[in-house]
């Protein structure tokens, strides 16, 4: 199957390292702004787990063939009847897009023979209810001082009426909090890479 890009080349998409749910969401934003293809069809997908300890293959800050460790890491999908699934990971060293199939074997690879507090869930929310719902006052990238661990994106806080600060409820891989549904990874494979037409 063919592909066409709907955002901007990596290069040009707002970024800002170790803000991963900002940077999506931009792209969300972008999407929604440019109209390259209906926000129906994309996707934002939270990868983590209870013990916030998810290995990614194929990351920026990665060594060799070793995984990066994240407590939860944002990507975006996009998914459409006619045309395979792709993948948009500014993190990662993959192509920008690559197909789900090609980031499913290279940077997620698989649960088996993982430790099981390892195992990966992935929150599965629609690009429109991402954005408006997610909002972060960055609070989690202070730390006890109050100081930046990680210098923070140049433009104001995300937020919307209702909230100053929900991320925790995005990172959360409890069905029954926030939005979107949560997947395991073989759950999540076998839906969106078989079955690309159907949404959550």
């Amino acid at each position: 199957m063919t592909s066409y890009a709907i955002l901007p080349k990596r290069e040009n998409c707002v970024y800002t390292s170790c803000y991963c749910e900002e940077n999506v969401w931009k792209l969300c934003e972008f999407v929604r702004t440019e109209g390259t293809t209906g926000l129906d069809q994309v996707f934002v997908v939270f990868i983590s787990n209870d013990k916030r300890m998810v290995p990614l293959w194929k990351q920026k800050s990665g060594y060799g063939d070793q995984p990066v460790i994240w407590d939860y890491h944002v990507i975006l999908l996009h998914v459409s009847h006619e045309l395979e699934t792709l993948v948009y990971d500014l993190d990662s060293v993959l192509m920008f897009p690559c197909s789900l199939q090609l980031y499913a074997d290279q940077a997620l690879r698989s649960d088996r023979g993982i430790k099981p507090a390892y195992h990966r869930k992935l929150r599965v929310i629609p690009a429109d209810v991402f954005l408006q719902n997610f909002a972060s006052d960055r609070s989690h990238m202070k730390d006890s001082s109050g100081a930046w661990q990680m210098p923070p994106p140049p433009y104001s806080p995300i937020q919307t009426a209702e909230s100053k600060m929900n991320l925790d409820d995005f990172i959360s891989m409890d069905p029954g909090v926030g939005w979107g549904r949560v997947f395991t990874l073989d759950g999540f494979l076998k839906f969106y890479t078989r079955n690309p037409s159907v949404s959550s």
